[in-house]
């Protein structure tokens, strides 16, 4: 190889070393900035919203909704032919006075989706608040994904901490890694695609509940 080349491959080695450490580096403050607890825990909004796909995120969806922190639910990504009865058949929770206020959204089939399929259901129902129920690692991507699709709208995080997975020791478990790794990529890739796409337009109307 001559000089020029031996340079040039040297520059590359540089450059892909300098990218791998801000891959990390950034790896290493997504998993420290997972939420750790529900920081809002009091505030009541116009709704509930549960992204479905995690353990337990349905029955703290239901939880909440018969605490009264609103007066609605909403649960995105079903799969179809579960319907509410099932849900709270299964869910071994929530009585069944609960059904009247729960509605189901079958379209939505990643994050993206749900948000969009989310704020449909919302417009529907004239709020303009809502407390989001997802796993804690997941979190983060919904948030981007959601304030995207709904900048009008108050979210209020409410992160679901799965038995064998807590933010502050995931790297005990064997799976839980790549979990990370995995979502962090995929927080990336929303990161860009926002930031390429830019924010849609905000509903016309302008009633708030």
């Amino acid at each position: 190889m001559n000089p020029r080349g031996n340079r040039l491959a040297r520059r590359l080695i540089v450059v892909a070393g300098f990218a791998i450490l801000v891959w990390l580096l950034g790896l290493l403050w997504f998993a420290s900035s997972l939420p750790k607890s529900v920081a809002d825990t009091d505030t009541k909004t116009g709704a509930i919203v549960v992204l479905t796909g995690g353990v337990g995120r349905v029955h703290q969806g239901l939880k909440l909704l018969s605490e009264g922190r609103a007066q609605k639910l909403f649960v995105s990504g079903v799969y179809r032919g579960v319907d509410v009865e099932e849900l709270l058949r299964v869910s071994q929770q929530s009585p069944r006075e609960l059904a009247c206020c729960i509605a189901l959204g079958y379209q939505a089939d990643n994050t993206n989706g749900n948000a969009v399929e989310t704020l449909a259901w919302l417009r529907e129902q004239n709020l303009r608040s809502l407390r989001l129920v997802t796993s804690a690692y997941h979190m983060p991507r919904s948030l981007l994904e959601f304030r995207r699709v709904m900048p009008e709208v108050t979210i209020v995080p409410h992160p679901v901490f799965p038995d064998d997975f807590r933010p502050g020791t995931w790297w005990r478990w064997p799976a839980k890694p790549g979990l990370i790794v995995s979502e962090y990529s995929k927080y990336l890739a929303a990161l860009a695609w926002n930031f390429f796409a830019g924010a849609p337009e905000s509903p016309k109307d302008s009633d708030t509940k």
